[in-house]
């Protein structure tokens, strides 16, 4: 039995909508501005209730290691974006261990 695919954006506006009553169009008018709203306020953090958060980590510089020449380079230090997911999203996939 093959794996179940991740659903699309088409898939979760359709199924927002039918679970809410709302038009498709009002549908993907939060989604869009919900992910505008979030990628404004990321340099903060933004929460999604019950999901998890958008952080900001400062990265340190390192060396590394150019895999094809075996060179070693400097990696300068930079911010990255991360998502920490909530404890209620991985006891849903993964039940605690009692």
């Amino acid at each position: 039995m093959p794996a179940k695919k991740p659903m699309t954006k088409s898939q979760i506006i359709t199924h927002l909508s039918e679970k809410t009553g709302l038009a498709k169009k009002d549908v993907t008018a939060v989604l869009s501005e919900l992910t505008e709203l979030a990628y404004k306020e990321a340099k903060v953090g933004f929460t999604l209730p019950g999901l998890g958060k958008l952080v900001v980590q400062q990265r340190k510089a390192r060396t590394g290691r150019n895999p094809a020449t075996g060179e070693q380079i400097k990696i300068p230090a930079k911010k990255v974006l991360k998502f920490r997911i909530s404890k209620a999203a991985k006891d849903a996939i993964t039940p605690p261990k009692k």
